[in-house]
């Protein structure tokens, strides 16, 4: 059999991560192999090995999976792997790094869902305050938000500065405004949630970020999503399970994390599968997983 499956699977990390390799074992994947450390200068090589190796007629037979925990990074491989092709000698490409592409669409898709279920809102001019913003999930949201209109605020655990320094990278690779705030304390939690109405926590794992008292204090709050399963939930009061309940004894909708995962693996599941079946080669990034996530919660 000559036209075998095969998925590469690239991680500037120690370990390519046994989720995204399950996931794509399977989808239906022939053959898995795994490259890990890869730094940006190898991408090209490792990519025109695989093109080379197999003729242009196989090249939607062939993939190659880039992950880590980096959104950035990932973003500029997936760059550097396309430059590498030389057609007709091209692959598919897909990139989610710690599943941060695939959960970011997911849960967005979810609060839009509820935002025209429940307000009869697009996300066009939502006010969406990111909390975890630095991290690969926060970043995403954040991108796949302001792309679609939202006006998006990156809020800072540690101040201003690291967030500040993603809003002109965010600025400058996609051409939207995210704005950035300081959310060091409560204090400053609470002034940020004063113009929020939907705000989203994505901060690391068991750590509580959001307490059910700044919650209630968010007059204009319609909507609050959290991406933490690990316990404690990064919103006070958030069940890991809620799809869109009021949360405690307020009028905020709540998206738990489990509720978004089943999203989320769909989608990372639904691309791989995507993939196989294309007649040519296809090159996947967060706005292809938010296309495909939109249609999965319908």
């Amino acid at each position: 059999m000559t036209d075998k499956s095969i998925l590469h699977m690239v991680t500037p990390l120690k370990h390519v991560s046994p989720f995204d390799i399950n996931m794509a074992a399977d989808a239906g994947f022939d053959v898995l192999s795994t490259y890990t450390n890869v730094t940006l200068d190898e991408v090209a090589g490792l990519v025109q090995d695989a093109i080379f190796s197999r003729s242009p007629k196989l090249g939607r037979k062939t993939g190659l999976f880039i992950g880590g925990k980096d959104a950035i990074v990932a973003l500029d491989m997936l760059k550097l792997a396309k430059r590498a092709f030389v057609p007709p000698f091209v692959i598919s490409l897909f990139a989610d790094p710690a599943g941060s592409f695939t959960t970011a669409a997911a849960m967005i898709a979810k609060i839009e869902r509820l935002l025209r279920a429940h307000h009869d809102r697009a996300l066009k001019g939502a006010k969406i305050a990111v909390f975890g913003a630095t991290g690969v999930v926060g970043f995403s949201s954040a991108v796949i938000a302001a792309l679609e209109g939202a006006e998006v605020t990156l809020v800072g655990h540690d101040g201003r500065t690291r967030v500040e320094r993603l809003s002109n990278e965010i600025e400058a690779r996609f051409d939207v405004t995210a704005r950035f705030a300081d959310g060091s304390d409560d204090e400053k939690k609470e002034q940020v949630l004063m113009g929020t109405e939907i705000v989203l926590t994505a901060g690391k794992a068991g750590v509580q970020i959001l307490s059910s008292a700044l919650l209630a204090s968010a007059d204009g709050l319609l909507i609050a999503a959290d991406v933490n399963a690990v316990p404690p939930a990064g919103i006070e009061g958030l069940s890991p399970t809620a799809n869109g309940e009021p949360i405690g004894q307020t009028q905020v909708l709540g998206l738990g994390a489990l509720a978004i995962g089943g999203i989320k693996y769909q989608t990372q599941s639904g691309l791989f599968k995507q993939m196989l079946k294309v007649e040519k080669p296809v090159a996947y990034d967060f706005r292809d997983a938010f296309v495909l996530a939109r249609t999965l919660v319908q």
